[in-house]
Protein backbone atom coordinates (compact mmCIF):
# COMPACT_ATOMS: atom_id res chain seq x y z
CA UNK A 1 0.00 0.00 0.00
CA UNK A 2 1.60 3.85 -0.75
CA UNK A 3 0.03 6.76 -1.00
CA UNK A 4 0.17 9.64 -4.20
CA UNK A 5 -0.38 12.74 -4.08
CA UNK A 6 -2.67 14.29 -7.03
CA UNK A 7 -0.85 15.23 -9.96
CA UNK A 8 -1.05 15.50 -13.38
CA UNK A 9 1.29 13.35 -15.14
CA UNK A 10 2.52 14.19 -19.10
CA UNK A 11 4.50 10.67 -20.33
CA UNK A 12 5.70 11.72 -23.96
CA UNK A 13 7.25 8.61 -26.20
CA UNK A 14 9.57 9.21 -28.90
CA UNK A 15 10.36 6.29 -31.38
CA UNK A 16 13.62 6.07 -33.50
CA UNK A 17 13.11 4.61 -36.58
CA UNK A 18 16.31 2.91 -37.58
CA UNK A 19 16.99 2.77 -41.81
CA UNK A 20 19.30 -0.24 -43.27
CA UNK A 21 19.81 -0.21 -47.04
CA UNK A 22 22.02 -2.65 -49.05
CA UNK A 23 24.01 -2.43 -52.22
CA UNK A 24 25.55 -4.83 -55.10
CA UNK A 25 27.86 -4.66 -57.65
CA UNK A 26 26.85 -3.90 -61.19
CA UNK A 27 27.97 -7.98 -61.93
CA UNK A 28 26.52 -9.24 -58.76
CA UNK A 29 23.53 -11.79 -59.92
CA UNK A 30 19.88 -10.04 -59.01
CA UNK A 31 18.63 -10.91 -55.52
CA UNK A 32 15.44 -13.27 -55.39
CA UNK A 33 12.37 -11.73 -53.75
CA UNK A 34 10.92 -13.81 -51.32
CA UNK A 35 7.19 -14.92 -52.43
CA UNK A 36 5.15 -12.95 -50.14
CA UNK A 37 3.74 -14.13 -47.19
CA UNK A 38 -0.80 -14.58 -47.44
CA UNK A 39 -1.77 -11.87 -45.60
CA UNK A 40 -3.24 -13.00 -42.15
CA UNK A 41 -7.18 -13.68 -42.07
CA UNK A 42 -8.83 -9.85 -40.05
CA UNK A 43 -11.60 -10.84 -37.51
CA UNK A 44 -14.55 -9.96 -38.77
CA UNK A 45 -16.13 -6.47 -38.08
CA UNK A 46 -18.16 -6.32 -34.87
CA UNK A 47 -21.89 -5.29 -35.93
CA UNK A 48 -22.71 -2.05 -35.27
CA UNK A 49 -25.14 -2.24 -32.27
CA UNK A 50 -28.42 -0.60 -33.22
CA UNK A 51 -29.47 2.59 -31.20
CA UNK A 52 -31.63 1.82 -27.92
CA UNK A 53 -35.10 1.87 -28.17
CA UNK A 54 -36.55 4.89 -27.08
CA UNK A 55 -39.13 4.15 -23.98
CA UNK A 56 -42.14 6.51 -23.23
CA UNK A 57 -42.49 7.70 -20.09
CA UNK A 58 -46.37 6.44 -20.05
CA UNK A 59 -44.95 2.93 -21.99
CA UNK A 60 -45.47 -0.84 -21.01
CA UNK A 61 -44.53 -1.32 -17.21
CA UNK A 62 -43.77 2.45 -16.05
CA UNK A 63 -45.49 3.72 -13.05
CA UNK A 64 -47.32 6.95 -13.02
CA UNK A 65 -44.24 9.08 -13.36
CA UNK A 66 -45.23 12.94 -11.53
CA UNK A 67 -43.79 15.79 -12.97
CA UNK A 68 -41.94 18.17 -10.86
CA UNK A 69 -43.19 21.99 -10.87
CA UNK A 70 -46.31 20.87 -12.72
CA UNK A 71 -49.26 23.31 -12.59
CA UNK A 72 -52.51 21.50 -11.53
CA UNK A 73 -54.25 20.36 -14.73
CA UNK A 74 -51.24 19.99 -16.57
CA UNK A 75 -50.54 16.84 -18.44
CA UNK A 76 -47.36 17.53 -20.01
CA UNK A 77 -44.92 14.66 -19.76
CA UNK A 78 -41.72 16.88 -20.06
CA UNK A 79 -39.84 18.80 -17.00
CA UNK A 80 -38.65 22.62 -17.47
CA UNK A 81 -34.48 22.30 -17.89
CA UNK A 82 -33.10 22.13 -14.78
CA UNK A 83 -36.06 21.22 -12.47
CA UNK A 84 -35.49 17.97 -9.87
CA UNK A 85 -38.25 16.22 -7.76
CA UNK A 86 -38.15 17.97 -4.00
CA UNK A 87 -35.70 16.97 -1.82
CA UNK A 88 -38.16 15.56 0.61
CA UNK A 89 -40.32 13.94 -1.72
CA UNK A 90 -40.77 9.91 -2.15
CA UNK A 91 -41.98 7.91 -5.33
CA UNK A 92 -41.77 8.50 -8.91
CA UNK A 93 -40.79 11.21 -11.09
CA UNK A 94 -39.52 12.49 -14.40
CA UNK A 95 -36.59 14.64 -15.36
CA UNK A 96 -35.72 16.15 -19.09
CA UNK A 97 -35.58 16.39 -21.94
CA UNK A 98 -32.93 19.28 -21.91
CA UNK A 99 -30.93 19.73 -18.90
CA UNK A 100 -28.86 22.15 -16.72
CA UNK A 101 -26.16 21.63 -14.48
CA UNK A 102 -26.71 22.37 -10.95
CA UNK A 103 -25.21 24.98 -9.95
CA UNK A 104 -23.61 23.43 -6.71
CA UNK A 105 -21.44 20.62 -9.26
CA UNK A 106 -19.01 23.95 -10.04
CA UNK A 107 -16.63 25.22 -7.30
CA UNK A 108 -17.65 28.00 -5.85
CA UNK A 109 -15.67 30.99 -4.47
CA UNK A 110 -15.99 31.57 -0.85
CA UNK A 111 -16.61 28.12 0.07
CA UNK A 112 -14.80 25.90 2.55
CA UNK A 113 -13.07 23.23 0.14
CA UNK A 114 -12.43 19.89 1.21
CA UNK A 115 -8.96 17.67 0.54
CA UNK A 116 -8.51 15.24 -1.97
CA UNK A 117 -5.72 12.26 -1.47
CA UNK A 118 -5.50 8.57 -2.98
CA UNK A 119 -3.69 5.29 -1.93
CA UNK A 120 -3.38 2.21 -3.40
CA UNK A 121 -4.11 -1.30 -2.83
CA UNK A 122 -2.50 -4.40 -4.92
CA UNK A 123 -4.26 -7.03 -5.45
CA UNK A 124 -1.28 -9.49 -4.16
CA UNK A 125 -2.25 -8.09 -0.74
CA UNK A 126 -5.90 -9.29 -1.06
CA UNK A 127 -7.46 -12.35 0.58
CA UNK A 128 -10.48 -11.75 -2.00
CA UNK A 129 -10.14 -10.24 -5.53
CA UNK A 130 -6.64 -11.64 -6.29
CA UNK A 131 -7.64 -10.62 -10.21
CA UNK A 132 -9.42 -12.38 -13.45
CA UNK A 133 -9.50 -10.97 -16.96
CA UNK A 134 -10.87 -12.35 -20.34
CA UNK A 135 -9.28 -11.76 -23.78
CA UNK A 136 -12.75 -12.32 -25.74
CA UNK A 137 -16.12 -12.08 -24.91
CA UNK A 138 -17.98 -15.35 -23.80
CA UNK A 139 -20.31 -17.62 -25.26
CA UNK A 140 -23.95 -18.82 -24.73
CA UNK A 141 -23.70 -21.88 -22.85
CA UNK A 142 -25.58 -24.60 -24.20
CA UNK A 143 -26.41 -26.51 -21.52
CA UNK A 144 -27.76 -23.12 -20.03
CA UNK A 145 -28.76 -20.11 -21.61
CA UNK A 146 -28.85 -17.85 -18.17
CA UNK A 147 -25.18 -17.91 -18.65
CA UNK A 148 -22.04 -17.95 -20.69
CA UNK A 149 -18.88 -19.70 -21.56
CA UNK A 150 -16.22 -17.73 -20.16
CA UNK A 151 -12.15 -18.38 -20.66
CA UNK A 152 -10.43 -16.48 -18.13
CA UNK A 153 -6.97 -16.05 -16.82
CA UNK A 154 -5.33 -14.11 -13.50
CA UNK A 155 -5.30 -10.89 -14.35
CA UNK A 156 -3.44 -8.58 -10.97
CA UNK A 157 -4.21 -5.23 -10.58
CA UNK A 158 -3.26 -2.06 -8.90
CA UNK A 159 -6.23 0.03 -7.00
CA UNK A 160 -6.85 3.12 -6.51
CA UNK A 161 -8.73 4.72 -3.57
CA UNK A 162 -9.64 8.39 -3.58
CA UNK A 163 -10.80 9.97 -0.45
CA UNK A 164 -12.64 13.25 0.13
CA UNK A 165 -12.21 14.66 3.69
CA UNK A 166 -14.17 17.94 3.95
CA UNK A 167 -12.67 20.80 5.74
CA UNK A 168 -15.46 20.31 8.33
CA UNK A 169 -13.86 17.28 9.56
CA UNK A 170 -13.03 16.74 13.25
CA UNK A 171 -9.57 14.60 13.88
CA UNK A 172 -10.31 11.59 16.04
CA UNK A 173 -14.56 11.93 15.53
CA UNK A 174 -16.32 9.02 13.56
CA UNK A 175 -17.13 10.57 10.05
CA UNK A 176 -20.22 9.33 8.41
CA UNK A 177 -18.89 8.47 4.70
CA UNK A 178 -20.29 7.34 1.13
CA UNK A 179 -18.63 4.85 -0.98
CA UNK A 180 -18.66 5.08 -4.44
CA UNK A 181 -17.89 2.72 -7.24
CA UNK A 182 -15.60 2.94 -10.85
CA UNK A 183 -13.68 5.73 -8.67
CA UNK A 184 -10.59 7.70 -10.55
CA UNK A 185 -7.47 6.76 -11.82
CA UNK A 186 -4.03 7.48 -10.16
CA UNK A 187 -3.81 11.27 -10.17
CA UNK A 188 -7.19 12.40 -11.19
CA UNK A 189 -10.19 13.18 -8.80
CA UNK A 190 -14.12 13.37 -9.41
CA UNK A 191 -14.84 17.02 -9.62
CA UNK A 192 -18.46 16.92 -9.57
CA UNK A 193 -19.01 14.94 -7.17
CA UNK A 194 -16.12 16.91 -5.00
CA UNK A 195 -17.50 20.36 -6.12
CA UNK A 196 -21.35 19.01 -5.36
CA UNK A 197 -19.90 17.70 -1.43
CA UNK A 198 -18.21 20.80 -0.99
CA UNK A 199 -21.27 22.89 -1.45
CA UNK A 200 -24.16 20.48 0.01
CA UNK A 201 -21.84 20.51 3.17
CA UNK A 202 -21.36 24.58 3.40
CA UNK A 203 -24.85 24.30 3.27
CA UNK A 204 -25.63 22.15 5.61
CA UNK A 205 -27.93 19.90 3.34
CA UNK A 206 -25.85 16.90 4.02
CA UNK A 207 -23.66 16.02 6.73
CA UNK A 208 -19.76 16.49 6.76
CA UNK A 209 -19.20 13.30 4.95
CA UNK A 210 -16.05 11.70 3.63
CA UNK A 211 -16.55 10.10 0.31
CA UNK A 212 -14.24 6.82 -0.65
CA UNK A 213 -13.89 6.43 -4.39
CA UNK A 214 -13.05 3.12 -4.89
CA UNK A 215 -11.49 2.27 -8.40
CA UNK A 216 -12.74 -1.16 -10.10
CA UNK A 217 -10.40 -3.92 -10.82
CA UNK A 218 -10.27 -3.97 -14.43
CA UNK A 219 -12.29 -4.88 -17.35
CA UNK A 220 -16.12 -5.23 -17.19
CA UNK A 221 -19.04 -7.65 -17.78
CA UNK A 222 -18.71 -11.65 -16.81
CA UNK A 223 -15.09 -12.66 -16.90
CA UNK A 224 -13.66 -9.46 -15.89
CA UNK A 225 -12.68 -8.22 -12.30
CA UNK A 226 -14.89 -5.56 -12.41
CA UNK A 227 -17.96 -7.86 -13.37
CA UNK A 228 -16.89 -10.27 -10.49
CA UNK A 229 -16.89 -7.99 -8.03
CA UNK A 230 -20.15 -5.54 -9.16
CA UNK A 231 -22.47 -7.95 -10.30
CA UNK A 232 -22.22 -11.35 -8.05
CA UNK A 233 -25.05 -11.66 -5.67
CA UNK A 234 -23.28 -11.50 -2.31
CA UNK A 235 -22.05 -9.71 0.13
CA UNK A 236 -18.84 -10.37 -0.37
CA UNK A 237 -17.74 -6.97 -2.24
CA UNK A 238 -19.12 -5.56 0.97
CA UNK A 239 -16.91 -7.73 2.88
CA UNK A 240 -13.68 -6.81 0.73
CA UNK A 241 -14.31 -3.32 1.37
CA UNK A 242 -15.39 -3.25 5.43
CA UNK A 243 -11.89 -5.51 5.53
CA UNK A 244 -9.69 -4.46 3.03
CA UNK A 245 -10.36 -0.45 2.00
CA UNK A 246 -11.90 0.94 4.56
CA UNK A 247 -9.36 0.17 7.71
CA UNK A 248 -6.45 1.71 4.61
CA UNK A 249 -8.27 4.78 4.03
CA UNK A 250 -8.40 5.14 8.08
CA UNK A 251 -4.84 4.53 8.60
CA UNK A 252 -3.58 6.36 5.48
CA UNK A 253 -5.93 9.74 6.07
CA UNK A 254 -5.83 9.48 9.74
CA UNK A 255 -9.59 9.55 9.73
CA UNK A 256 -12.04 7.37 11.89
CA UNK A 257 -15.23 6.52 10.19
CA UNK A 258 -18.48 5.81 11.26
CA UNK A 259 -20.00 1.82 12.33
CA UNK A 260 -23.40 3.57 12.20
CA UNK A 261 -24.80 2.20 9.25
CA UNK A 262 -27.39 4.97 9.06
CA UNK A 263 -24.17 7.16 8.74
CA UNK A 264 -23.27 5.01 5.54
CA UNK A 265 -24.23 5.40 2.06
CA UNK A 266 -22.81 3.62 -1.52
CA UNK A 267 -23.08 5.23 -4.31
CA UNK A 268 -22.71 3.82 -8.59
CA UNK A 269 -23.71 3.92 -12.16
CA UNK A 270 -24.61 0.75 -13.99
CA UNK A 271 -22.62 -2.41 -12.66
CA UNK A 272 -21.13 0.19 -9.88
CA UNK A 273 -25.06 0.83 -8.95
CA UNK A 274 -26.13 -2.93 -8.49
CA UNK A 275 -23.10 -3.20 -6.84
CA UNK A 276 -24.14 -0.36 -4.13
CA UNK A 277 -27.41 -2.08 -3.98
CA UNK A 278 -25.88 -5.21 -3.36
CA UNK A 279 -23.91 -3.66 -0.25
CA UNK A 280 -27.03 -2.74 1.89
CA UNK A 281 -28.79 -5.75 0.71
CA UNK A 282 -26.63 -8.35 1.67
CA UNK A 283 -25.06 -6.33 4.50
CA UNK A 284 -27.43 -3.40 5.95
CA UNK A 285 -26.45 -3.91 9.31
CA UNK A 286 -23.00 -1.83 7.25
CA UNK A 287 -25.17 0.27 5.06
CA UNK A 288 -28.57 1.88 5.07
CA UNK A 289 -28.31 4.59 2.11
CA UNK A 290 -27.87 3.48 -1.83
CA UNK A 291 -27.88 6.09 -4.58
CA UNK A 292 -28.04 4.39 -8.63
CA UNK A 293 -27.82 5.61 -11.26
CA UNK A 294 -28.90 3.66 -15.07
CA UNK A 295 -28.83 0.40 -12.12
CA UNK A 296 -27.82 -3.20 -13.90
CA UNK A 297 -30.36 -5.30 -12.28
CA UNK A 298 -30.35 -7.83 -14.76
CA UNK A 299 -28.82 -11.06 -15.59
CA UNK A 300 -25.06 -10.20 -15.68
CA UNK A 301 -24.21 -12.20 -12.34
CA UNK A 302 -20.57 -14.69 -13.39
CA UNK A 303 -19.75 -17.21 -12.38
CA UNK A 304 -23.67 -19.10 -12.65
CA UNK A 305 -25.24 -19.86 -8.74
CA UNK A 306 -28.28 -21.57 -9.18
CA UNK A 307 -29.65 -19.38 -5.88
CA UNK A 308 -29.69 -16.84 -7.65
CA UNK A 309 -29.66 -17.73 -11.44
CA UNK A 310 -31.49 -14.55 -12.64
CA UNK A 311 -28.34 -12.47 -11.16
CA UNK A 312 -29.72 -8.93 -10.00
CA UNK A 313 -32.86 -9.79 -12.09
CA UNK A 314 -34.03 -11.68 -9.06
CA UNK A 315 -34.34 -8.63 -7.01
CA UNK A 316 -37.04 -7.48 -8.63
CA UNK A 317 -38.35 -10.79 -9.84
CA UNK A 318 -38.61 -12.11 -5.92
CA UNK A 319 -35.92 -11.50 -3.28
CA UNK A 320 -37.10 -8.03 -2.15
CA UNK A 321 -40.59 -9.20 -2.30
CA UNK A 322 -40.39 -12.66 -0.76
CA UNK A 323 -38.10 -10.56 1.96
CA UNK A 324 -39.16 -8.47 5.09
CA UNK A 325 -38.23 -4.84 4.39
CA UNK A 326 -34.88 -4.14 5.50
CA UNK A 327 -33.52 -0.57 6.27
CA UNK A 328 -32.83 0.58 3.04
CA UNK A 329 -33.24 4.22 1.45
CA UNK A 330 -32.60 4.58 -1.91
CA UNK A 331 -32.62 7.07 -4.81
CA UNK A 332 -32.61 5.28 -8.02
CA UNK A 333 -32.28 6.22 -12.03
CA UNK A 334 -32.67 5.27 -15.61
CA UNK A 335 -32.63 6.81 -18.86
CA UNK A 336 -35.84 6.54 -21.77
CA UNK A 337 -32.76 5.53 -23.87
CA UNK A 338 -31.02 2.93 -21.64
CA UNK A 339 -29.60 -0.37 -22.35
CA UNK A 340 -31.53 -3.10 -23.74
CA UNK A 341 -30.04 -6.79 -25.04
CA UNK A 342 -26.47 -5.10 -25.35
CA UNK A 343 -24.64 -8.59 -25.79
CA UNK A 344 -25.12 -12.12 -26.82
CA UNK A 345 -27.61 -13.37 -24.33
CA UNK A 346 -31.25 -13.39 -25.19
CA UNK A 347 -32.92 -14.53 -21.91
CA UNK A 348 -35.25 -11.55 -21.66
CA UNK A 349 -33.89 -9.90 -18.49
CA UNK A 350 -31.31 -7.65 -20.23
CA UNK A 351 -33.60 -4.72 -20.29
CA UNK A 352 -32.42 -1.94 -18.07
CA UNK A 353 -35.40 0.21 -18.54
CA UNK A 354 -37.85 -2.70 -17.60
CA UNK A 355 -35.62 -3.42 -14.66
CA UNK A 356 -35.51 -0.05 -12.75
CA UNK A 357 -39.22 -0.27 -13.36
CA UNK A 358 -39.42 -3.35 -11.32
CA UNK A 359 -37.09 -2.30 -8.99
CA UNK A 360 -39.54 0.95 -8.25
CA UNK A 361 -42.80 -1.04 -8.07
CA UNK A 362 -41.78 -3.43 -5.71
CA UNK A 363 -40.25 -0.70 -3.49
CA UNK A 364 -43.49 1.27 -3.50
CA UNK A 365 -44.94 -2.25 -2.76
CA UNK A 366 -42.78 -3.39 0.21
CA UNK A 367 -43.00 0.12 1.62
CA UNK A 368 -39.28 1.50 1.15
CA UNK A 369 -38.31 4.87 1.13
CA UNK A 370 -37.47 5.51 -2.35
CA UNK A 371 -37.61 8.24 -5.04
CA UNK A 372 -37.07 7.17 -8.63
CA UNK A 373 -36.15 9.53 -11.36
CA UNK A 374 -37.23 8.58 -15.01
CA UNK A 375 -35.01 10.98 -17.78
CA UNK A 376 -36.15 11.63 -20.70
CA UNK A 377 -33.76 12.25 -24.29
CA UNK A 378 -31.03 10.63 -22.42
CA UNK A 379 -28.35 7.34 -22.26
CA UNK A 380 -27.43 5.32 -20.16
CA UNK A 381 -25.60 6.90 -16.92
CA UNK A 382 -26.10 10.33 -18.68
CA UNK A 383 -23.40 12.53 -17.54
CA UNK A 384 -25.76 15.35 -18.29
CA UNK A 385 -28.44 13.85 -16.28
CA UNK A 386 -26.22 13.37 -13.22
CA UNK A 387 -24.82 17.20 -13.51
CA UNK A 388 -27.99 17.84 -12.94
CA UNK A 389 -29.51 15.78 -10.91
CA UNK A 390 -26.48 15.03 -7.98
CA UNK A 391 -27.02 17.45 -5.47
CA UNK A 392 -30.83 15.98 -5.25
CA UNK A 393 -29.98 13.06 -5.00
CA UNK A 394 -27.63 13.28 -2.05
CA UNK A 395 -29.41 15.34 -0.49
CA UNK A 396 -32.72 13.20 -1.18
CA UNK A 397 -30.41 9.77 0.50
CA UNK A 398 -29.09 11.65 3.40
CA UNK A 399 -32.59 13.14 4.40
CA UNK A 400 -33.52 11.93 8.33
CA UNK A 401 -29.63 11.29 9.10
CA UNK A 402 -28.81 12.18 12.75
CA UNK A 403 -25.04 11.75 13.79
CA UNK A 404 -24.89 9.07 17.18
Amino acid sequence: MRTTPLLRVAIVLCGLNLLSSSGRGADAPAAVTPAAEPAAAKPPTPPVRPPMPIRAPDGPGAPPFRVPGAKPGDTALHVAPGVNPPADAEGDWLVGPDYVPAPETKEIAGVPQGRVEQLTLDSAGSKFYPGIGRDVFGTVDPANPLTLVVKTHPAPYKRTITVYIPSQYVPGTAAPFIVTHDGPAPGKSDALLVNTLNNLIAQKRVPALIAIMIQNGGGDAQGNERGLEYDTMSGKFAEFIQAEVLPAVEKTMGVKLTDDPDGRASMGGSSGAAAAFTMAWYHPEWYHRVVSYSGTYINQQWPYDPVTPGGAWEYHNRLIAASDPKPIRIWMHVSDRDLYNPNVMRDGMHDWVTANHRMAAVFKQKGYHHQYVFSLNSGHTDRKVKEQTLPEALEWVWQGYAAK
